[in-house]
């Protein structure tokens, strides 16, 4: 989720849903909101109570993505209730949820790139993967990945600090960045960091697959596994990058049904905010031999007494 993208132009317009509509679409969110962190909680549970998950940094970056996918649609589901029944927020409030919201949205593309990379080193470098890929340099990284991404947007806040008045941070605004961080600079700001990080993002992707892809045509199965798995953070990202065209989608679709600019708001929201969030546990939790069985036996509370670490798939 990128709070950041969503633009002016679409949200000026101050239009609001009858209570039946605005009831309906605030239950329909908070389902999908309960029903996706209640199955993310899962796989984190699972991945604490087990060693065989939290000793491997391929787990550990995995269970970071699904904590990130955790916080997104927390957030977005928390801001879209609270413009319905408060419609305003303190500014003060409202910045602390956009540092969390727009740090976890650029944790995302950033942990897919380390994932493929680790990928990469598993298939072509098997013998020193163990002492390249650590535990304890994999939340090195994870950290890395924070402080790049809390860097990002408390500059914004700093300076905002420094520039707006003190009754600012005492007043009410609709919560968007651009309502609380208003300097002119910041459209050209996000622009640059957002080519800069898909840029690097997508040549680790590319760059990992092409060294798998020559490492499987010796047909090894596990080459083969990871270049599958390459594709999917490929496929991922591309979902992440939907926030990025977020604003092209919305003015798209209003100039062409003008007249739904709440439903489509909505609908556009649901797609692009809530709906990738249920690739992660589908992908990982469903896809993974391992964490499949142990899964299976915290999902629906049952136990297993031969519940073993299987090979990972």
């Amino acid at each position: 989720m990128n709070l950041s993208n969503i633009s002016r132009n679409v949200t000026t317009p101050v239009v609001r849903d009858t209570l039946q509509a605005a009831i309906i679409k605030n239950v329909i969110t908070v389902f999908l909101c309960i029903s996706i962190n209640y199955v993310n909680s899962t796989l984190v549970h699972t991945f604490t109570k087990h060693q065989v998950f939290n000793m491997n940094p391929r787990y550990i970056l995995y269970i970071h993505l699904v904590i990130n996918d955790i916080i997104l649609l927390t957030m977005f589901t928390l801001l879209q209730v609270l413009s319905y029944i408060v419609f305003t927020l303190n500014v003060s409030f409202c910045m602390v949820l956009l540092i969390i919201a727009v740090s976890a949205s650029i944790n995302n593309p950033l942990t897919l790139a380390v994932m493929a990379l680790e990928c990469y080193v598993a298939i072509c470098f098997p013998l020193r993967h163990t002492q390249i890929c650590t535990v304890r340099k994999t939340y090195v990284v994870i950290g890395v990945i924070w402080m790049l991404s809390l860097f990002y947007v408390l500059l914004d806040v700093f300076i905002a600090l420094a520039t707006e008045s003190v009754e600012f941070f005492h007043s009410r605004v609709f919560c968007l960045t651009e309502k609380v961080f208003r300097l002119p600079y910041r459209k050209e700001k996000r622009e640059i960091f957002n080519i800069v990080l898909l840029v690097s993002v997508w040549f680790s992707l590319f760059y990992s697959y092409l060294r798998i892809l020559i490492t499987a045509q010796a047909a090894a199965t596990d080459a083969k596994k990871a270049r599958n798995t390459v594709l999917i953070h490929g496929f991922q990202l591309l979902l992440c990058m939907l926030t990025y065209v977020y604003n092209f989608i919305m003015e798209g679709l209003i100039s062409l049904f003008p007249k739904a600019l709440l439903v489509i708001h909505f609908a556009v929201s649901i797609f692009v905010h809530v709906l990738p969030r249920l690739i992660s546990p589908v992908v990982y939790g469903l896809r993974d031999k391992t964490f499949r069985k142990y899964l299976k036996n915290d999902l629906f509370c049952t136990t297993s007494s031969d519940a073993q670490p299987q090979k990972k798939s």
